[in-house]
This record gives C-alpha cells, structure tokens and sequence, in this order.
C-alpha cells in the first residue's frame, strides 16, 4: 500500500484549483509549513496526514452523539417512551453520529461519499442481498449444529398471526440501522483513512479489536463475544476489501442480528430482545453455547468463521477495495 506521502488524492488542508495543461489540480497550502520539522508531525505534502484526519473524525463524531444522546435523555425524561423506542433513537443517533462528520469529511478531502465504501448505485443490490443470505445461512448452520449436539431447543411459537409479521418487519429495520451505523462506523471513513496511513490489513486488525470492544458496553456480554465480535469484523474487512464495498457487510451483519434475536430468539450480544419469534432455550456449557452472550460466543463459531473465510476467500479472489481513489475537482 502507499505509504502517507505518496498519496496524491491525500488533500485535507489544500486548495482546489482548475488545471491548466500539464498542471496539477491542487496548489497545497502548506508548503511553507511543510518545510518546518514540527509541522510535519501534523502536515504532509498534500496537507493534514490521514491520522489526523482519522482524530478530526472520531472527535466530530463524539461530539455528536453526545450531543443527540444528552437531547434523547432529556426527552426520555419528559415523556413516557418505551424501552425499545429509546434503544431504536440510541441506534439512530449512532447512525447520525458515524455518517455526518463523514459527510463533513468529505466535503473538506473533496472526496466522493461512495470512496467510504457505501456507493449510492449499489445501495440494496445484489452485494447486500448475498450478504443477507450468507448471514442467515451461516448462523442457521451454528444454531443446527448447537441443536446436533443437544445445547438448542427451538421451543414453541412465542408469537402468532399478526404479531409475526410486524415484529418481523420491526427487527428488520432495526438492525438494518445498526448495521449500517456499526458497519460505517469502523469499516467506513475509519478503515478508509486509517488505510492511507498504515495500509488495509494493519488497519483492519485494530479497528476490529475496537469493534470488538464496543460490545463489552452491552449487558450480559463477556470475553468470548467480545473475541468473537473482533473476529466477525475482521471477517466484514475482508468482504470490504474483496467486493470493494460495505453493502455485503451491511447485508450480513443486519441478517446475522436479525436471526438471532427474533428468527431463532437467542441472546444477541448478551441481550436477549422482546417480540421473539420462539420460546427456544441454550442448555450445556458456556464454551459450546455461548452462555449469556449467545451463540457467537461459542467455540464453534470460530470454525465457522474459518469457513466463512475461506468460502469467501474462494468466490470472490480479486481485491477492490481502493484506498485513494480519485478526488473530485471544481472542473465538470
């Protein structure tokens, strides 16, 4: 991968100018401060480097969700809102909070949303459909091994007629917002930027360490979901640099969620939600069931996540993932 000065696109902190013949596009405005030794701690020759850029980022973002979360806690306090509404808005703030410094970001890198990994054209195409059907089709595969082996009972109908199909239609849409915010979040502007400065797989592994630790914030969770969770997100970066998108994540993480919690209503996270599907039940030790963190605490993922790997490794061998594509320009 390029290292940080040799990224032409690289242009937070320069100025765009049309280009004449033989000209470049960009007049950087540090080239003074570029001279000086302090400076380049904060400034390459395309203006400020990715990992300050990635700081500015995190900072916005910050910012924001503490913002709309103090406004969601004073509504909370004010009117009498179900438990579920409020952990919908806590998602949606997330959302917020991961897409708009993005949107910022890239008004002032003079870059294209769809270089963030989520292109508007692909936006539900086939890439998160795949995604959709991988994910139900390796935790169904987890959830029937875990059966084989006498630690799952499906149970009765937890819900009948209706019922059924709104809360369905419910989980469907809320984990699709907690995809796409926790998807963007570490797989987006994150890995995109992180990846100018250090390369994709350098800054892959943290991030999803970090992902990982995200999860140790839900209630009920443990060690082993948060290893799992690490290794599901390394999992999501390599789908991002094979397909050159997020939307096979998207589509992957919103079905995996959504079969858990409401499909087979076993504890996601830690959490076990309301409005499940069934009355099943984990029996058996906690390294075989995942104990209160669910399924994807078990050992077994971790084969399943070597599977996966390889499948995946398999069907989709070219990489498309570009890390420093072309910037946009004041010219048509």
């Amino acid at each position: 991968m390029n290292g940080p000065d040799s990224l032409p696109g690289d242009n937070f902190g320069s100025v765009q100018q049309p280009a004449g013949d033989g000209e470049s596009a960009h007049a950087p405005l540090f080239d003074s401060a570029f001279n000086d030794r302090g400076s380049r701690i904060f400034l390459d020759k395309h203006g400020l480097r990715p990992i300050w850029r990635l700081f500015v980022y995190f900072a916005m973002s910050r910012a924001l969700y503490l913002l709309l979360d103090a406004a969601l806690s004073y509504s909370v306090q004010r009117f009498d809102v179900l438990d579920l509404w409020i952990e919908f808005a806590s998602e949606i703030i997330l959302l917020i909070a991961a897409v708009v410094p993005a949107l910022v970001m890239s008004r002032l890198e003079w870059r294209n949303w769809s270089d963030y990994g989520l292109p508007g054209p692909a936006a539900f195409g086939r890439l998160f459909w795949s995604g959709c059907l991988w994910g139900i089709v390796a935790l169904s595969s987890l959830i029937f091994l875990l059966h084989g082996a006498n630690a799952f009972s499906f149970g009765r109908l937890a819900l009948h007629g209706f019922r059924i199909l709104k809360f369905a239609a419910l989980w469907g849409v809320f984990f699709l917002v907690v995809a796409f915010a926790e998807e963007f979040l570490m797989r987006g502007y994150s890995q995109f930027t992180l990846t100018q400065a250090i390369g994709f797989w350098p800054a892959a592994l943290p991030l999803s360490l970090v992902f990982g630790g995200i999860h140790f914030l839900n209630p009920g969770e443990a060690w082993n979901g948060i290893a799992a969770a690490a290794g599901i997100g390394l999992f999501f970066c390599l789908t991002l640099r094979r397909t050159g998108t997020l939307w096979f994540a998207v589509g992957f993480h919103a079905a995996w969620d959504w079969g858990e919690s409401f499909l087979y209503s076993v504890p996601d996270s830690g959490g076990v939600s309301p409005g499940h599907l069934l009355k099943s039940s984990l029996h058996g030790p906690h390294w075989l069931t995942g104990g209160s963190v669910g399924p994807e605490g078990s050992v077994l993922l971790y084969i399943l996540l070597i599977l996966l790997w390889i499948a995946f490794d398999g069907i989709y061998p070219e990489v498309k993932y570009n890390s420093n594509p072309p910037i946009r320009t004041l010219l048509p």
